[in-house]
């Protein structure tokens, strides 16, 4: 009997062909599959969600409390890399904020916000009312996503920088919420431009934030609050008793970021060239890394390495994409449009994303 969870090598793709994703025709029965088999699995689930954060960050601040406060290399080392995979774990929950119902696990919001968003200073702000932007099927992909860059047909130097900036997050968050966020409440223009240019967690360069409104607006204010209130006490506290804490702190921020533009570097082709693109384009621009793999739980944490079919189910909570994933796979078949997009790990994606630049 054939183990469905195997995935195939792909077939290979030319550039030309995956940068055409508008000229792909959906597949309707993919289309159709997707929504008929996971009809039950919209549930966002209490039981699953709250532990899994809860636990994710208590781990994580405890292996920072360890890489700040033992003595020995060894042992902070090992700390401060359990610190940096509990808290990433922990962060990307941020993710699924955007997509969950707001009637759905009541206090969920705030209670990251007050223990993992604020203190890491991103809040869920910064992701919610843009990620969904990238879900939009007008303009995924084009000069209007947020999150898409075309890096499969930039040079291969671009690969590079695009991870090692990531390095300089927190220390760009300590100046937005310390510094920027603050003069911004005398200085109208600052406020805008900081709102509109580094208020969100994009990679687009030229993406421009629009002004909040209404309820969003609110939350925004309470939360950068917040965020603003943390960081200066963070570079006071670090100016009275010593920048130490602070620096182990920041570093263990830096790797959750490399770790996260590492994952989303192999999240998609990124050879869409600026065109509106079918669903199915979409998909098949976009990436999955099933089991049998183990290690993708580790660098695409809270259902990010079913990241494909999460743009075929966007309102499927992470705990059900696995089971979504084997019920596609079995009606659909190794051979199927759906299999395209599945991939065996991150090196064979990073080597396809460089081979792309190399042929640019």
């Amino acid at each position: 009997m054939t183990d469905l969870s195997i995935v195939t090598e792909n077939p290979p793709q030319t550039l030309e062909n995956v940068s055409q994703g508008g000229a792909i025709p959906d597949d309707k029965a993919l289309l159709r599959a997707a929504v008929e088999l996971t009809r039950e699995l919209g549930e966002a689930k209490a039981a699953i969600y709250w532990p899994d954060m809860l636990v994710s960050a208590g781990v994580g601040y405890a292996g920072l409390a360890g890489a700040i406060l033992l003595h020995g290399l060894a042992a902070q080392l090992a700390c401060a890399v359990v610190a940096s995979l509990a808290l990433y774990r922990a962060l990307l929950f941020i993710h699924e904020l955007t997509h969950i119902h707001r009637d759905a696990l009541p206090g969920f919001r705030f209670v990251w916000n007050v223990l993992v968003g604020i203190p890491m200073l991103m809040p869920s702000f910064m992701y919610e009312g843009t990620h969904t932007i990238h879900h939009s099927r007008a303009r995924y992909g084009t000069v209007d996503d947020p999150e898409y860059m075309p890096l499969a047909l930039m040079k291969p130097w671009t690969l590079p920088g695009f991870i090692l900036v990531s390095a300089l997050l927190p220390l760009a968050l300590l100046v937005r919420s310390a510094v920027l966020v603050p003069l911004g409440v005398v200085i109208p223009p600052l406020r805008r431009l900081v709102w509109g240019r580094f208020s969100a967690l994009a990679i687009n360069p030229d993406f421009r934030r629009r002004a909040p409104e209404g309820a969003f607006a609110r939350m925004v204010f309470w939360q950068e609050l917040g965020a603003s209130v943390w960081a200066l006490f963070l570079v006071v506290s670090a100016v009275r008793y010593g920048w130490h804490p602070l620096a182990i702190a920041m570093a263990v921020v830096s790797v959750t970021a490399v770790l996260n533009q590492i994952r989303t570097l192999v999240a998609h082709l990124w050879a869409n060239d600026g065109a509106t693109m079918t669903v199915t384009g979409q998909y098949l621009d976009t990436a999955n890394v099933p089991p049998p793999g183990v290690v993708a739980a580790l660098w695409a944490p809270v259902g990010l390495r079913y990241h494909a079919l999460h743009h075929l189910l966007p309102s499927v909570p992470y705990h059900a994409l696995g089971e979504a994933h084997r019920r596609l796979i079995a009606e659909m078949g190794l051979g199927s449009t759906y299999n395209r997009a599945n991939y065996s790990g991150l090196m064979p994606l990073v080597r396809r994303l460089v081979s792309s630049t190399m042929r640019v």
